[in-house]
């Protein structure tokens, strides 16, 4: 016949290893968030109507049309040199790709259009997050 305080010991050691795995593999079956980090803010009243800003350090030009505010990171999609914008298209220096002011691809070798990053507005403020 066995002890029972060998069996004792034995299902308390069977479950604390038990709850160590579980916990261990809860790390890694948990979804990770990602916070929004801060790329940019611009007062609200430096972007002009019908307008544009580039600022180069951040590669972001923030846009301004009639109906909304939004933001184009200057990485050229093709090889991610950054793009050269001026009044009515915005040209990657490195290969020629060319692209119209909403970021679409007109003239290769670049496929995909320029990233649209996200713009939110903060009291006084738009706000450019990644």
């Amino acid at each position: 016949m066995a002890k029972p305080d060998q069996t004792r010991r034995r299902f308390i050691g069977t479950l604390i290893l038990s709850l160590a795995g579980v916990l261990g593999f809860g790390k890694f079956l948990s979804p990770k968030l990602r916070r929004r980090e801060t790329l940019l803010r611009v007062a609200k009243t430096e972007l002009p109507m019908q307008g544009a800003l580039v600022y180069r350090e951040a590669r972001v030009a923030l846009i301004r049309d009639e109906q909304r505010v939004y933001a184009l990171s200057l990485v050229c999609t093709h090889l991610g040199c950054t793009v050269n914008v001026g009044s009515g298209e915005i040209v990657c220096p490195c290969h020629g790709s060319v692209f119209d002011r909403e970021g679409r691809v007109l003239k290769g070798p670049a496929g995909r259009p320029l990233q649209r990053l996200i713009v939110e507005e903060r009291g006084e403020h738009f706000v450019v997050v990644v």
